[in-house]
């Protein structure tokens, strides 16, 4: 079984554990709410006792020694506690599909090593490359100096992309269900792509100019719904090639 076989097997269990914790993340929430709801009621009762304290003479109205009862203050240290358990939850689920993400960059990062390593032997042996679509390449012309990816990594790409999409999708479907605003940190180290300056996600198109400084764009921000046959510009690149044409 391949790196990218495994991931996906792995990423298949992890709907149903993000399930989980949420749905426990939903219990604690509805406790939550209970235990602050009856705090409330409590504490709003004794402060109409201590006021009609006050006016009938029986407590004196200093502030320093009135307060709430000891059962009250348990009461909000118990909802404290179960509010950090809550972001705990969270701060699993985060890391849970986090580590989802530096494994799928891990084998990346080797398979981009490994397209490297194959231009640099194909340069020196000067022995032709085959495309993915049956055509042959010199390894100077297939590796395009070794910064733009092949189509065969571009269709490895798509791939990765389409389970980092099934992570996103698990997260949207489960990761808010009591509609609280969790906020969670993006990774710094998350490389950005495309004009919107996003991490990658669903599926994504590369530049043919080898100059491109931007290279990966998603569908929906070039208006894309498919793979484009044959070489493919983005609006950047394609306006230069066209004012080197006009000249």
């Amino acid at each position: 079984m391949s790196f990218l076989e495994e991931f996906q097997a792995n990423l298949d269990s992890l709907p149903n554990i993000l399930h989980k914790k949420y749905a426990l993340l939903r219990d604690l929430d509805k406790s939550l709410q209970d235990n602050q709801r009856q705090n409330e009621q409590r504490c709003e009762q004794e402060i109409e006792d201590i006021r009609r304290g006050v006016r009938s003479g029986n407590i004196a109205p200093d502030t320093s020694v009135i307060r709430f009862s000891d059962e009250a203050l348990d009461e909000q240290k118990h909802s404290i506690r179960i509010a950090d358990e809550k972001v705990a939850l969270a701060v699993q689920a985060y890391d849970l599909v986090d580590t989802h993400i530096q494994q799928l960059d891990q084998y990346l990062k080797k398979f981009d090593e490994e397209l490297r390593r194959e231009r640099e032997n194909a340069a020196i042996t000067g022995a032709p490359t085959s495309s993915p679509d049956g055509n042959t390449k010199s390894g100077k012309e297939g590796g395009r100096g070794g910064r733009k990816k092949t189509r065969q990594a571009a269709s490895v790409q798509t791939a990765t992309a389409a389970a980092m999409a099934a992570a996103t999708e698990a997260l949207a479907t489960f990761a808010n269900p009591t509609g609280m605003d969790l906020d969670l940190p993006v990774d710094p180290n998350e490389p950005t792509y495309c004009f919107c300056n996003q991490v990658s996600y669903g599926e994504m198109v590369a530049c043919d100019n080898p100059d491109c400084k931007i290279e990966w764009f998603h569908f929906g921000c070039v208006g894309l719904k498919e793979q484009p046959k044959g070489k493919w510009y983005c609006s950047s690149c394609a306006a230069t090639r066209n004012r080197r044409r006009g000249k």
